[in-house]
């Protein structure tokens, strides 16, 4: 099977660079520190009640799942976002691009290489993560769901970075801008809910617009991890918060919400992707000014 060039190039980089390991080392003081305040928090409690710790330590996973998840949003989109603006400030892009490789192949190489640079991450942390399924109690399903959530919060982010890196010339300014577009989609899809709660409370009738919440990274995480932790459905509570009684059970909700949501966001991934192609592909630049410059003749 033949390799992307580009991922193969860069991984290589990466692995004979100290940098990386620093990089794991640093995650994993993260997860230590969230891991041992967890686990103070829980003999904080024992002292104040009779419950047994095993039935508290359970919780740790959506601690450490959580911020594998919060690293895994922040980092990704500060490597992509400078994976073409980069390119270009070291005057490599125009170099890049008279090889033979297509505007598809450098966007997936540079998405594919920042995928698998978070996947180290997340590897990393699973001995620490595990403790919750071994003494918790929690299902190995559950692990598995969580790899797939995190591979899909590294495509999602890696999508918003390579965008932004494809039609910023700076880095910092494309880092910004990535950045800006996850509070228009956490901040963004959230508001028209919070407004509308609030008009419903006041005695007004304000449409339903919870299917805005579908697009949003923050819901999805929500409903899989209380999924994951209660077995109830946030997105239950959420339709119903404007008086719909569910006909259906909050499994079927669940699954539904997680399906469609996945595969909107999926799909806003490629659209970013798509729009990174367009930007970086020199013969729509070329057929946009020979088109004008035909007339003008």
């Amino acid at each position: 099977m033949r390799i992307n060039p580009i991922v193969k190039k860069d991984i290589k980089v990466q692995a004979r660079s100290m940098r990386i390991c620093w990089e794991i080392f640093a995650y994993e003081a993260i997860m230590a520190v969230v891991f041992f305040f967890a686990m103070f928090l829980f003999s904080q409690q024992l002292t104040y009640s009779s419950t047994n710790i095993y039935s508290s330590i359970v919780w740790l996973y959506p601690a450490l799942a959580i911020t594998q998840i919060i690293i895994l949003g922040v980092v990704v989109p500060v490597r992509t976002a400078s994976a073409i603006s980069g390119e270009k400030e070291r005057q490599t892009f125009d170099i890049m691009m008279t090889t033979s490789m297509t505007g598809f192949s450098v966007i997936m190489g540079k998405v594919l290489t920042a995928m698998i640079q978070s996947m180290f991450y997340v590897v990393a942390g699973l001995p620490i993560v595990a403790l919750a399924f071994v003494i918790g109690g929690l299902s190995w399903s559950n692990l598995f769901w969580f790899l797939a959530v995190a591979v899909l919060v590294s495509f999602f982010s890696a999508s918003i970075g390579i965008m932004c890196s494809s039609i910023c010339k700076k880095t910092i300014s494309a880092v910004i801008m990535s950045y800006g577009i996850y509070v228009l989609l956490f901040v963004g899809s959230f508001l028209p809910y919070l407004i509308a709660s609030v008009v419903n409370l006041s005695g007004g009738t304000f449409k339903n617009p919870s299917w805005l919440l579908l697009i949003n990274p923050g819901m999805y995480l929500l409903e899989f991890f209380s999924w994951s932790m209660t077995g109830t459905s946030s997105a239950e509570e959420v339709i119903t918060n404007f008086g719909k009684k569910m006909s259906v059970s909050s499994a079927v909700v669940h699954h539904g919400w997680m399906i469609v949501s996945t595969l909107l966001l999926v799909a806003l991934a490629f659209v970013f992707l798509l729009i990174a192609i367009r930007r970086i592909n020199p013969m729509a630049g070329y057929g946009r000014k020979h088109a004008g410059g035909k007339q003008h003749g």
